[in-house]
């Protein structure tokens, strides 16, 4: 089946007890017991619910997977992931990434005896390099949060599967839709199923894709015992989403592009970090491994911090605000907002500047959120 077909069906037929269409919500905390030491199905909802696996078997589909585990937070997922490691062991990061997932590793998991190391997984020899005996794990994110650098999933999969090491891929800015990364040879793909995937601000949760079965038995182990897993309506809502992820995604894309084109002629705008666009540095990698770009990008504005915040403050239809992926358009300051929990050396290493804006683009009418980024940039002096 085609993706759009699967979004709408896969794990999700006709309830088995009354035959409704919709996979209802199970709100229920236990299951009865079919005899004496014989359980059904389902026993306890921490450990397994009807509506939460209808989710993950769709997610599993749609990411070419053959097991998906949903949780109640983005956040959720990656510490259930990381559960996989032990003292002693290795993980090697790219240095761009997510504030939240640099604060995870840098004051949590540091601190329980795994050793973190950053370093620019866009150069594939100092990747080589770094593998030691101890590494376990390559955490990778494509495009990077907030700087959209891409990397080459095929590639660094090819130098991991070598060394015998896991990888992850962090999937929330394009979806299954526009990149998969099973299908380039990384092990688990991890989702903040907030955004794009649930599309409309209304929930939070997290997801990871497999199909080694090795993987499958230890993550599904994780999620039992940390109990990290999502609530059955947080699901629903997730699932509700999702049959409109194809429609919804090329609409953000063609939005997205337009508005960064736009930007991209702007006399006031210094740069435009937008993978579809030719003056994109990867933008032919862009167009090997992506089928689309989804609608998050960043951009420099001209007048450092004064003219970023001149602009943010005068924006209308966009909202000042953190997160992405829904149907409205919001507009942010990773400096002070998004990755603020970076220290600032980490966060000028990684190119995150206190001139730069990152948006994501909803599915308004593209020339409405032009005017308004229009009006707003008459603001910014420079």
């Amino acid at each position: 089946m085609r993706f759009e077909t699967l979004a709408i069906h896969a794990g999700q037929g006709p309830d088995p007890a009354y035959g409704a269409v919709m996979p209802p919500i199970y709100q229920v905390s236990t299951f009865a017991f079919e005899g004496v030491g014989r359980p059904g199905k389902y026993d306890y909802t921490r450990s397994g619910n009807p509506t939460r696996r209808a989710l993950e078997d769709c997610l599993a589909a749609l990411e070419g997977g053959s097991r998906g585990f949903v949780f109640a937070t983005g956040m959720a997922a990656e510490a259930t992931v990381l559960g996989l490691l032990s003292s002693g062991d290795h993980i090697l990061v790219h240095d761009d990434l997510y504030g939240g997932t640099y604060r995870l590793l840098t004051t949590v998991i540091a601190r329980q005896g795994i050793s973190v190391e950053f370093i620019n997984m866009r150069d594939i020899e100092r990747l080589q390099k770094a593998i030691r005996p101890q590494t376990r794990l390559i955490w990778t994110e494509t495009p990077t949060n907030p700087m959209m650098n891409l990397l080459d999933l095929e590639a660094i999969a090819a130098v991991a599967r070598k060394a015998g090491v896991w990888t992850i891929c962090d999937n929330t800015f394009l979806s299954p839709y526009f990149q998969r990364p099973l299908d380039l040879g990384i092990d688990i793909v991890l989702h903040s199923t907030t955004k794009y995937i649930n599309g409309h601000s209304d929930v939070v949760g997290g997801a990871l894709i497999v199909k080694d079965p090795d993987l499958e038995e230890r993550l599904a182990l994780l999620q039992n015992a940390l109990g990290t897993a999502e609530a059955p309506f947080d699901c629903f809502l997730v699932l509700r989403g999702l049959k409109t992820l194809a429609l919804r995604m090329d609409c953000h894309h063609e939005n997205a592009l337009a508005i960064a084109r736009y930007l991209e002629s702007h006399p006031k705008v210094e740069r435009v970090m937008h993978p579809w666009l030719e003056s994109h540095p990867q933008h032919e990698l862009a167009l090997r491994q992506m089928r689309g770009a989804g609608g998050t990008f960043s951009f420099r504005v001209k007048g450092g911090q004064q003219g970023a915040f001149a602009l943010l403050g005068a924006v209308k239809l966009f909202t000042l605000a953190e997160s992405l992926g829904g149907v409205e358009s919001l507009i942010e300051h990773p400096w002070t907002m998004t990755h603020v929990s970076m220290p600032e050396e980490a966060r000028a290493a990684a190119g995150i500047t206190e001139d730069l804006i990152r948006i994501s683009v909803g599915l308004e009418h593209v020339d409405d959120l032009i005017a308004d980024l229009a009006q707003a940039l008459d603001y910014v002096s420079c």
